[in-house]
Parts: structure tokens; sequence; C-alpha cells
């Protein structure tokens, strides 16, 4: 597997978890040495490991239906971000997902997610 589609995979695994309220597989999504940070909709960011997974553990006691599409990956040597809508019941967010290389595995460092026109409706760059 390349890194575009190994990045991609790592990005539909934060959404597998997140979908399936596994608690496990969102912590082994997320990086585990790197500084994190993650920005939820309409609550302060927050930062560091220990308060981004207890806010996962609330988030997945009870996971919205959440669809993840049309991700886009870019690539930067060791990191990577990934820009996709989440669909979810009542409309769609937009989402900017980061990661880095850990131990040969992308893992995410930075979840952002908020509301934005989705990407489905990007204007082509000229």
């Amino acid at each position: 597997m390349d890194d575009h589609d190994a990045i991609l995979a790592a990005n539909e695994a934060f959404y597998a978890a997140f979908r399936s309220g596994d608690e496990d597989a969102m912590e082994r999504v997320w990086a585990a040495r790197a500084d994190v940070a993650c920005l939820h909709p309409g609550v302060p960011p927050l930062h560091g490991r220990a308060d981004i997974m207890d806010s996962w553990r609330e988030i997945l006691d009870g996971p919205p239906p959440i669809q993840c599409v049309h991700p886009r990956a870019h690539q930067h040597g060791d990191a990577a971000f990934v820009i996709c809508g989440e669909r979810m019941p009542g409309g769609t967010l937009v989402a900017n997902n980061v990661f880095v290389r850990e131990d040969g595995a992308w893992r995410m460092v930075h979840h952002h997610a908020g509301p934005g026109v989705p990407p489905e409706h990007e204007q082509p760059l000229n």
C-alpha cells in the first residue's frame, strides 16, 4: 500500500472507530507519543492524549451515525492531513484530520470538525 492509500486508510480507521463506538480502536488511531489536539464542534480545544481520549469515551458512548465523504489526502514527508466531510443526520460538517508517521504507521495528531462548505462543493483549483 502506498502512502496516499495508507493515509486514507488511517482516516477511515478513525471513522470506523467513531461509527462503531470502539474505544480501543479509537485509542489505536491516535498517536501515542506525538503532541495531539482536538477541536470538537462547540467545545473548547483539547490538548493532550488523556483529555482527548476522555472526550472520545463520552462521544463513543452513543456515537451518531457518521459517514466520511469526499476525503482528500495531502502528504508532506512524515506528516499528512485529510480534509473531508462528516455526513450525519441534520447536515454535513467539514473535518481536517492530521496524521504523522509513528512507528511506521499513520497516527492521528489532530482532528477538527465544524461547520463549513462540505468538500463536495469545493471549487477546482485553476
